[in-house]
């Protein structure tokens, strides 16, 4: 059982790295080809950040055990609204102040996005054609979002894209090395996670909940927290936004094409009430367009709460 411990721990390590080295091969390469620094922003490292859930719970579903993927994207989305929400909170020390629009365009789709999870998993399976449908919405957010930008920037030059004129072989090839490692990393965690929920006799999905899921939202805390020290607090609230959306709309889309989807009792019985609590939570709590630390701590402490439910469940 301890060998099964430590290969999850490397495993994890190394799909949190790889996938680390993805997003900044990416963003180069998104700077090359002198795409606006708001899809770079958005989308190649929004999606970076998210690739860890994508990929094992893919991998998850090929292996038989597709539990585990309902469990990472409900324990991610609650991890990101919960607990990355009030670290970035708190560490901000001072009020976040939410004035951008698109912050509320992300908030009113997250909660559309919570809404048809809840419709697909009702009945304890995520079959393809009715994850498809998460995947248009995710087109038609994505399309709501670049398109006033786009009008934004006609005017205006991008400088960033100007600074590479030499075509980024280095990396491509980062980009090829780190989605192997990525592929690898997270099959090696799927498949020790179930040996250890084998060993101690609990359902796959509770270590997906809990563990996985604060392992895979790692890539974004780290983003945030780059985000606070360059005092962009706001753009840090957008990215845990955007990726809950991302993890709620995509991954069941993508994954379900492997096979069908099996979504656990204990999953619906609580863990889906308990996120989309946290989603109209946060709606509600934002309507002043501020966080404040103590806001954030409410956050963390609402979070622990959590984990100790889960804990006796399990």
């Amino acid at each position: 059982m301890l060998l099964q411990f430590l290969i999850f721990a490397a495993a994890l390590s190394g799909l949190l790295l790889a996938a680390r080295y993805f997003t900044t091969a990416a963003e180069e390469i998104g700077l090359y080809f002198k795409l606006p620094a708001f899809i770079i922003g958005i989308f190649i490292v929004g999606i970076g950040t998210s690739l860890p859930e994508l990929v094992s719970g893919t991998i998850s579903v090929a292996k038989g055990v597709s539990e585990i993927l309902p469990g990472n994207i409900m324990g991610a989305n609650i991890s990101n609204i919960l607990l990355i929400t009030g670290i970035v909170a708190y560490l901000n020390r001072k009020d976040i102040v939410l004035s951008h629009g698109y912050i509320f365009v992300h908030l009113h789709y997250l909660l559309g996005a919570f809404f048809l999870l809840t419709m697909m998993v009702y009945d304890g399976e995520i079959k393809w054609l009715e994850a498809l449908i998460g995947l248009f919405a995710f087109i038609s957010y994505s399309i709501y979002l670049v398109k006033p930008e786009e009008k934004i920037k006609d005017g205006e030059e991008i400088e960033e894209a100007e600074l590479k004129a030499v075509f980024p072989i280095k990396a491509i090839l980062m980009l090829l090395g780190s989605g192997v490692g990525i592929y690898f990393g997270a099959n090696y965690t799927v498949s020790s996670i179930s040996s250890i929920a084998e060993g101690l006799q609990i359902p796959p999905s509770v270590i997906a909940l809990t563990v996985l899921s604060i392992g895979t939202t790692l890539p974004e805390l780290a983003v945030n927290i780059s985000a606070i020290r360059r005092g962009n607090a706001e753009m840090a609230i957008g990215n845990v936004l955007g990726s809950c959306i991302f993890n709620t709309l995509i991954i069941p889309a993508v994954a379900s094409w492997v096979g069908p989807i099996h979504v656990p009792v204990n999953l619906l019985a609580f863990s889906l009430p308990v996120m989309l609590g946290s989603g109209l939570f946060f709606y509600l709590l934002t309507q002043d367009k501020r966080i404040s630390p103590r806001e954030g701590v409410l956050f963390v402490f609402i979070y622990a709460l959590f984990l100790i439910k889960i804990a006796n469940l399990g």
